[in-house]
């Protein structure tokens, strides 16, 4: 086994430096634990970035996968699949929506769904908010609101533009004959974890119907049960034309899913867009293994549960750097008056995982299976 060290000589020397990582490496986890290469501990608040929503190699995932790789991993899409049928049908039960393309990220996702509504519509432009992150594929690119991100890669698809979040008239005045869609994230979670007012997304649907406007929810980083609810516009009473999944849906495995309602789904016909990975068996059986955990164990009432009780501890901290904590479920935005990453390296240090967005504010997204006990330590080294 490589040391510490080795790893990361290799990574300098081999791999493209497009990420900046934490000076750990990982070796293995179960449940809300990870341990270094070096064994030590830690309480993962990371969770790969709001995916490992069951936890580090949950039993009925890895026995899914297991099964299914001594079956069959992978055809193509020239081909039926099994797999794929039950999970797609599984999804249309979990969602209003009726009809499912599979892909293998997020970012993808949202780019079957940027043409979906383009060619559902006939219209190129779209409305998106201010502080959005979508994804870093050209075309989520074009939609995802950081100027560094997209500057380095202009010219980008045109047509988008940018309101301020949780301002529905901002969208209302932003709609002309030409949009194509209103893509949203019902909670943003790369800007600083942003909750909307209650009626918000009740007022953007409004306007959308009036307006004969598509609605796409991105609800890759909030789905599958991380804000207390299986996707977070359930908070709020509405539903969506379209929704993008990935992240949790694969209990750690890479999948992705785009989502509409029928008379829209029927507008992509063959040829139009393809993924030759997307929805392969052992990916489809992943995530049914990560349903099936989530359901039988209630993790979706779980999480509501132990985020009150997580804020509440959070809050009752009272520190004066600590300037707001908000979130809905395990989705927690601790808000600072401080630079971030410096309680990011010093939690690490202590044995805690969280991550640091938009310099003041740190996320914290843990497997929905961890322990009240774990939190109460979370909390005890975070203040």
């Amino acid at each position: 086994m490589m040391s510490e060290k080795d790893v990361i000589k290799r990574y300098a020397r081999y791999v493209m430096q497009t990420y900046a990582r934490q000076p750990i490496v990982l070796k293995e986890g179960k449940g809300a634990v990870v341990k270094d290469v070096n064994g030590r501990e830690y309480i993962d608040c990371v969770a790969g970035i709001a995916v490992n929503n069951v936890g580090h190699c949950h039993p009925k995932v890895v026995s899914a996968i297991k099964e299914q790789v001594g079956q069959l991993i992978h055809t193509s899409n020239l081909y039926y699949s099994g797999m794929q049928a039950q999970l797609a049908e599984k999804i249309a039960e979990l969602t209003p929506m009726d009809s499912v393309f599979f892909c293998n990220s997020g970012t993808e996702a949202v780019e079957a769904a940027l043409k979906l509504a383009r060619k559902a519509s006939s219209k190129e432009g779209f409305v998106a908010a201010e502080g959005s992150f979508h994804g870093r594929t050209l075309g989520a690119l074009s939609i995802t609101y950081k100027e560094r991100y997209r500057k380095p890669f202009e010219p980008l698809i045109p047509g988008a533009k940018f309101v301020p979040y949780n301002d529905v008239d901002a969208i209302q005045d932003a709609i002309t004959n030409e949009t194509a869609a209103v893509i949203l994230e019902p909670i943003q979670g790369e800007s600083g974890v942003c909750i909307p007012s209650d009626d918000y997304l009740r007022a953007v649907r409004d306007v959308c119907d009036d307006t004969g406007t598509l609605l796409i929810l991105d609800e890759i980083q909030t789905g599958f049960g991380r804000t207390g609810k299986w996707f977070a516009f359930e908070h709020y009473g509405i539903e969506p034309d379209m929704m993008t999944m990935a992240k949790a849906l694969g209990g750690g495995f890479p999948i992705g899913a785009m989502c509409a309602k029928e008379d829209i789904a029927k507008n992509f016909q063959i040829g139009d867009h393809a993924s030759t990975f997307g929805g392969n068996p052992l990916a489809c059986a992943a995530a049914l293994g990560a349903i099936s955990a989530m359901e039988e164990e209630k993790l979706v009432e779980r999480a509501k549960k132990l985020g009150t009780y997580f804020m509440q501890k959070l809050r009752d901290l009272r520190h004066e750097y600590i300037t707001e904590i908000r979130g809905k479920g395990l989705m927690i935005g601790m808000e600072l008056s401080i630079d971030g990453n410096i309680i990011v390296d010093m939690a690490r240090e202590k044995g805690v995982l969280i991550n640091c967005i938009s310099d003041n504010v740190i996320r914290i997204v843990p497997p929905l299976v961890i322990t009240g006990r774990q939190i109460d330590k979370v909390v005890e080294v975070l203040g």
